[in-house]
């Protein structure tokens, strides 16, 4: 730990003795450059997370992790702090009578991935207890699947009758813990974790790595590099618009070659593994994207759904 504190100390007066150079004799853009360089480089991330719990993935702006495995029947209930997750419920759920990841509307299975909460519902029939929590299922990458259904809820247990022991692709557990969690969480600011059997813990390597290729995607982006930039995403891609990886390139391949100067900027980065019946080391990232060309301008969230495959990550959904 020491030999850890030590080296990033020197490490940051070097730099920083550099950078006031190079400020002194090249200018306050030329420092910004030299320290987009840092975020690409995958050994920047692994001082910076050396530190960190990101065994549940890497938050920057969601504060609360709900983290619910199948055949466990077990929700837990996560504040996400500065450098660990703290506690705060765990307990027994109900979910779908059929086993597996849920495809079609009716098919009584419970979805597997990864879901922001959308709304809260109250003065719902008594079936559903006091109140239910509305999932974002199907998300993009669902949607790129074909996967289809609506109305899959946390919700609680019916007020007045005795509960079936499955529900018909819901999360269900007992009305007193789903109002503790109601009044411990801010639902917009949560993100829901749903796997078949023990979600796999992500390490420090693995989201070092993400961290550092988004950069370099940003980065060839910036730069209208299309074949470093094509070469982020899977054959398999799919935009949100269903959009092919083959329209996509040729798409992106007419905007770059007008060699625009864009501004493109990240900020509230957010990781999470994404359990999937598909067998792939799968995470989602959700940021916000600031760009700016000439003539045109967005502001507003990205959707990445990316596989992590020998230590190389490739874009299966964009959103």
């Amino acid at each position: 730990m020491k030999k850890t504190v030590l080296f990033l100390f020197f490490m940051f007066t070097f730099l920083f003795a550099d950078l006031v150079d190079i400020y002194r004799t090249q200018g306050l853009d030329a420092v910004k450059a030299e320290l987009e360089k840092e975020l690409v480089k995958k050994e920047y991330w692994e001082n910076y997370l050396s530190n960190k719990n990101v065994e549940y993935g890497y938050y920057e702006s969601k504060e609360y992790l709900i983290v619910a495995e199948k055949q466990k029947k077990e929700i837990k209930v996560f504040k996400v702090e500065k450098d660990d997750y703290n506690l705060l419920l765990k307990d027994n759920i109900i979910v779908g009578e059929k086993e597996g990841d849920k495809q079609i509307e009716g098919d009584l299975k419970t979805p597997e991935g990864a879901y922001v909460l959308t709304k809260k519902l109250t003065k719902l029939d008594q079936f559903y207890g006091p109140l239910a929590l509305v999932t974002s299922y199907p998300n993009t990458f669902d949607k790129t699947l074909n996967k289809n259904g609506h109305g899959i809820w946390i919700h609680g247990m019916p007020l007045n009758e005795k509960r079936e022991e499955f529900t018909k692709g819901c999360i269900a557990l007992d009305n007193d813990k789903l109002e503790i969690i109601d009044e411990s969480i801010a639902y917009d600011k949560s993100i829901l974790l749903i796997s078949d059997e023990h979600l796999k813990k992500t390490t420090k390597e693995e989201i070092s790595t993400i961290l550092a290729a988004i950069y370099k995607w940003r980065d060839a982006w910036k730069r209208s590099d299309i074949d470093e930039y094509l070469n982020f995403y899977s054959d398999s891609f799919r935009r949100h618009d269903g959009m092919s990886l083959e329209n996509f390139a040729k798409y992106k391949e007419r905007i770059f070659n007008k060699k625009e100067e864009k501004k493109i900027e990240f900020s509230n980065i957010n990781i999470a593994p994404y359990p999937n019946s598909l067998n792939k080391q799968m995470y989602k990232v959700i940021m916000d994207e600031d760009y700016k060309t000439k003539f045109y301008t967005f502001v507003g969230k990205k959707e990445l759904y990316i596989e992590l495959k020998d230590n190389k990550v490739k874009i299966l959904a964009e959103g």
